[in-house]
C-alpha cells in the first residue's frame, strides 16, 4: 500500500491559504451572478411586430420549417410539433444555454408530422393525424427515449380535411383530442352548389368534436374513450382552463357561403360570417354544427342554409351558445389561458388566441395573423377582445395567406411567464416578454 505524505501547514500559511479560498470562491459567485442575469436579447424593431407598451420581442428562432403547436418545460426548454418532418424529424427540441432568450441548441426526433403537442412534469405528448403518443422525461425534462414511444390513441379518422388532432390534458389523467370533420357543412356532396345537407350528419360520429381518453392506457381508439363533445366543425386551439377546472375551445366557422348560396349571402357578408368562436365546454355538449353557426353581428344562432336556412332563420335551440364570438375567418389555431406572473394583473387567467388567417375572405382583403387577448374573470369573459401581437403577415394588404410573412400558430407559457408565439410560415419561433415593471 503506498504511503500519502501529509504536508502540515503553519498558521501563517493557514492564513495566507484561507484568504485566498475566499477570494476564489468570491470570484466564483461574482461570476455566477453574471451570468444568470444575462440581458435577455430583445430584437430590433420588436422582430417586425407591434405589442403593448412595456412588452418586448425575442426571436428565439427561425427557418425551423412549419412550426405548429408548442411545449414549453418548467426548465424552459421548447418543444415544437412540425406539420411536416424535416430530415425525418418532426418535433424539435430547443435550448437557450446562455439565458438571452435565444436558442443554440436545436436536437429533433420522430419521424411523423401533425399539430398536437403538450408537456407535463412526467411525459411529452405528441399527436399525429391519426395517433397519440408519449414519452418519457427526465428530470431536465428531456425525452428519455425518443425512438419508441407509448401509442396512447390510434386509428383516429384522417380524410385529409381538418385532420389535426389537437390535444390539451386536464390533470385528472385524461387527454381531449380534436377530431375535425371532413367537410365544410355536412353536404351530400361537399362544398357543391345545390347539394343538401345530410339528415342526420353521419361525420359526427366519428368526427367533428372533441373526445376524451385515458393517459395511462395504451393503444387506445373510438370504442376505448368517448366523445365528449360535438357539433364542432374543426378546433386547433384547445386548453384547459385551471381556475374554472373546465376545456375551453375555439372553433373555425365553415366556409363558402356567398359561393354556394349568392342569393342569400354577399361577399362582403360571407367574408366576416360566420363567426369563429369560443365555447366552454362541459361532457354532453352540443355546439350545433353543421346545423346552425353563430352570427356575431345578429348575435344569434342561425340556420344554416344546407338545412333550410336563409340567413335570418334561427336555430340550435338547444346547441350551445358561444362564450365569444370573433369575426369570421380568422382561424383560431392555438388557446392558452395565461397563469404567469410576469405580465401586467390584467393578463391574469385570461386566454390568448392565435389567429392563423384564412383564404375565404377573397375578393377582399384577409385578416387574421395576429394574437388576441380575451380578459377573463371568474372563468368567464370579462370585456372585449383586444388585438395583443400583430404585424406577422408584414402587410396590411394581405390578398391571399400565401402572401403573410408569419402566420402564427402556436401558443406557449414560458417558467418565467413570457409568452412563446410559433409561426408556420416563416418558420419562427417568437418569446413576448414584459420588462416595465
Amino acid at each position: 500500500m503506498t504511503k500519502i505524505k501529509v504536508h502540515r501547514y503553519t498558521k501563517v500559511q493557514k492564513l495566507l491559504l484561507g484568504s485566498a479560498l475566499l477570494i476564489f470562491f468570491a470570484c466564483k459567485t461574482e461570476n455566477k451572478v453574471k451570468d444568470s442575469s444575462v440581458t435577455l436579447q430583445i430584437s430590433p424593431d420588436n422582430a417586425g411586430l407591434s405589442v403593448p407598451e412595456g412588452f418586448g420581442v425575442i426571436k428565439v428562432a427561425d427557418s425551423l420549417g412549419k412550426p405548429r403547436h408548442i411545449a414549453v418545460t418548467s426548465k424552459g426548454g421548447v418543444y415544437v410539433k412540425l406539420r411536416q418532418p424535416i430530415d425525418g424529424k418532426g418535433i424539435l427540441y430547443l435550448e437557450d444555454n446562455d439565458n438571452d432568450g435565444v436558442a443554440e441548441t436545436i436536437d429533433g426526433f420522430a419521424d411523423y408530422g401533425g399539430t398536437g403537442i403538450y408537456v407535463d412534469d412526467n411525459y411529452l405528448y405528441a399527436s399525429s393525424d391519426e395517433e397519440i403518443f408519449r414519452y418519457k422525461i427526465d428530470g431536465d425534462k428531456k425525452v428519455v427515449n425518443t425512438v419508441t414511444p407509448d401509442t396512447i390513441v390510434t386509428q383516429l379518422i384522417n380524410r385529409r380535411q381538418h385532420a389535426s388532432k389537437s390535444i390539451t390534458l386536464d390533470q385528472k389523467g385524461n387527454i381531449y383530442v380534436n377530431i375535425g370533420a371532413y367537410s365544410n357543412a355536412c353536404q351530400e356532396k361537399d362544398r357543391t352548389v345545390g347539394s343538401l345537407g345530410m339528415t342526420p350528419c353521419t361525420i359526427l360520429d366519428s368526427a367533428g368534436g372533441i373526445w376524451r381518453f385515458r393517459t395511462d392506457k395504451l393503444k387506445q381508439s373510438y370504442g376505448d374513450g368517448n366523445r365528449f363533445a360535438t357539433g364542432l366543425r374543426n378546433v386547433v386551439g384547445l386548453d384547459w382552463n385551471k381556475e374554472e377546472d373546465q376545456l375551453f375551445v375555439t372553433q373555425h366557422g365553415r366556409d363558402m357561403l356567398h359561393t354556394l348560396y349568392p342569393d342569400l349571402y354577399d361577399q362582403k357578408t360571407s367574408a366576416i360570417l360566420p363567426a369563429e368562436t369560443m365555447y366552454k365546454l362541459k361532457e354532453g355538449d352540443d355546439a350545433g354544427w353543421p346545423y346552425i353557426y353563430y352570427d356575431q353581428l345578429q348575435k344569434k344562432k342561425i340556420l344554416s342554409p344546407e338545412y333550410g336556412g336563409d340567413g335570418k332563420k334561427i336555430g340550435g335551440e338547444n346547441a350551445l351558445d358561444p362564450v365569444v364570438a370573433f369575426p369570421g375567418h380568422l382561424a383560431p389555431n392555438a388557446l392558452l389561458f395565461y397563469t404567469g406572473d410576469m405580465f401586467p394583473e390584467k393578463y391574469k387567467n385570461g386566454a390568448f388566441i392565435a389567429f392563423h388567417g384564412s383564404w375565404n375572405r377573397a375578393p377582399e382583403k384577409q385578416a387574421g395573423y395576429l394574437v388576441a387577448f380575451v380578459p377573463f374573470k371568474n372563468g368567464m369573459p370579462s370585456g372585449d377582445w383586444e388585438v395583443f401581437a400583430d404585424g406577422f403577415a408584414g402587410s396590411k394588404d394581405i390578398l391571399s395567406p400565401n402572401d403573410a410573412a408569419h402566420r402564427p400558430t402556436g401558443l406557449a407559457q414560458g417558467p418565467d411567464g413570457s409568452l412563446y408565439v410559433s409561426d408556420d410560415s416563416g418558420g419562427t419561433l417568437y418569446r413576448i416578454i414584459y420588462s416595465n415593471k
